[in-house]
């Protein structure tokens, strides 16, 4: 219930001397003598009106305040949120200032705290759909980040980490105590969350968000102190500047009563108050501008290169062992995991991945390496950690036929007879470049044959005759055909030659 009425009007009406006689009435009610016009005031049912408005003294004093250093637009209501105009890929300073009053918060004091720094959508529509929308902005912008920040123009900055499932957002550890500015790149514009029907869309907003914790007593960052953020929009390079002018040219030439509607123009733009981000902080990787680590031979046969002359890069059937210097193991440390990456081809990601052991790269799933790497490296990616193997072009079956079975069937000639129980052993040859020197390269790996000491490999024709194997013989060779062959002594003496029949 509340109690307004305008002085005039009560004395007007003569409700003070009836208004004098309640207040009579009311004391001896209660019994509580004589009542003044104030006590009778401060009774809740007169003060319902005024309870929701905060008192002078319960006025709540922001601990930190953070300032971006780029000019707000001027063509902005005088009741309405800031916007500030940034360019794509710029640096723009964030100041991270200390504003508590002597004795507030002093168990930050001589400590560090941590700030989270987000960009993420202005509008209500969007951030429900902000996974959808990430998900499409990663899909045409393989590898890249919506928020960088740029370290080597940073102050202040400590233990900079980035999440790579995060790709909106960068946090670090700052002394309140001491100069500190954060230097951001915005690397999303506005319109390319923008239908794009006929051109020449408005591009929607986003906000700039910075939350800030201090320690708890487990030594995690994850009790929140603060949280501020503005409005911005991004424009391709020079864009912005192309737009705050064109917003200063339209207020000049409005009249002097239609500027007053309209805000000034600030240099700076002061993030104001808000609700903190509903992601709780979580634990980022590592990406601090620390020099690549340096990786010595890896002993581990996990991780050597595969031999140029291996039966197959990409298969295990031969006999060798090449076949796990492809895989990696849950086993691998951080270093062995970093060492796979460089020699699959993946040097690109080794950063990012830097605190990834073989367990924890082997645990991401399809779609989160497509989300990390983009759709191509993060199925080329996958292939790799599941050791899916391309197929050959060509597949030989090979055995080396034994002295002793030789030497039977000299004797036994004709007989289908095989009690003399030779057993053929067959190794699979996977040809990739179907050329009769990778078939002698990959025999002399498969049967621990010099191969220097091959002069020639021919395979045995009708009548017995002996036909040099070219390439355009292999290629002509049916796939997963079976062979036997023998070894001769070469006419020199020097090296022999490989009968394929």
């Amino acid at each position: 219930m509340a109690w307004v009425l305008k002085m005039d009007e009560v004395i007007e009406s003569g409700l003070v001397h009836d208004f004098d006689a309640s207040l009579s009435g009311i004391g001896q009610e209660l019994g509580a003598g004589a009542y003044s016009m104030s006590d009778v005031l401060a009774l809740p049912i007169f003060k319902q009106e005024d309870s929701s408005l905060p008192q002078e003294n319960e006025t709540k004093h922001p601990p930190f305040q953070y300032v971006m250093c780029a000019a707000t637009s001027p063509a902005v209501k005088l009741y309405d949120e800031t916007l500030t105009y940034l360019n794509q890929g710029q640096s723009y300073e964030i100041r991270m200032l200390d504003n508590r009053k002597a004795g507030d918060i002093p168990e930050i004091n001589g400590k560090l705290v941590k700030s989270i720094i987000r960009v993420v959508f202005h509008d209500r529509r969007l951030q429900y759909t902000e996974h959808q929308q990430l998900e499409g902005w990663k899909w045409n912008r393989p590898g890249d980040r919506l928020l960088d920040l740029d370290i080597p123009m940073s102050v202040g900055v400590i233990d900079i980490k980035t999440n790579p499932s995060q790709l909106n957002a960068v946090e670090f550890l700052w002394d309140p105590t001491k100069c500190t500015s954060a230097f951001i790149q915005v690397h999303c514009i506005s319109t390319e969350f923008t239908p794009r029907k006929h051109g020449g869309e408005k591009g929607v907003p986003f906000r700039i968000q910075v939350d800030t914790f201090k320690q708890t007593e487990n030594g995690e960052y994850t009790d929140h102190l603060h949280s501020a953020s503005c409005q911005i929009k991004v424009f391709k390079p020079k864009g912005a500047d192309r737009k705050q002018k064109t917003d200063r040219e339209k207020m000049e030439k409005r009249t002097a009563h239609e500027k007053e509607k309209y805000q000034p123009s600030y240099d700076t733009t002061v993030l104001t108050e808000c609700s903190p981000w509903p992601d709780t902080p979580t634990t980022f990787v590592n990406n601090s501008p620390t020099p690549a680590p340096t990786f010595t031979s890896a002993q581990h046969n996990t991780y050597s290169v595969p031999d140029s002359n291996s039966s197959s890069p990409n298969h295990q059937g031969d006999g060798t062992s090449q076949g796990s210097g492809d895989q990696l193991h849950p086993s691998a440390t951080i270093q062995e995991t970093q060492q796979w990456l460089l020699k699959n081809r993946f040097s690109t990601y080794t950063r990012l991945f830097s605190n990834f052991s073989g367990a924890d790269l082997l645990k991401l799933t399809r779609e989160d390496l497509v989300q990390i790497c983009g759709p191509a490296d993060g199925i080329r990616l996958y292939n790799a950690l599941k050791s899916r193997s391309v197929r050959p072009r060509l597949t030989i079956y090979v055995c080396q036929e034994p002295l002793r079975s030789i030497e039977l069937e000299r004797q036994d000639a004709g007989s289908s007879d095989s009690s003399n129980g030779a057993i053929y052993v067959y190794h699979a040859i996977y040809l990739e470049e179907m050329a009769a020197s990778e078939v002698t390269r990959k025999l002399a790996l498969a049967f621990n044959i010099p191969l220097h000491q091959i002069n020639q490999v021919y395979r045995q024709g009708p009548t017995g005759i002996h036909i040099l194997v070219s390439d355009q013989m292999v290629q002509n060779f049916q796939d997963e055909s079976c062979f036997l062959f023998t070894t001769i002594k070469a006419e020199n003496g020097e090296g022999f030659h490989i009968i394929l029949k």
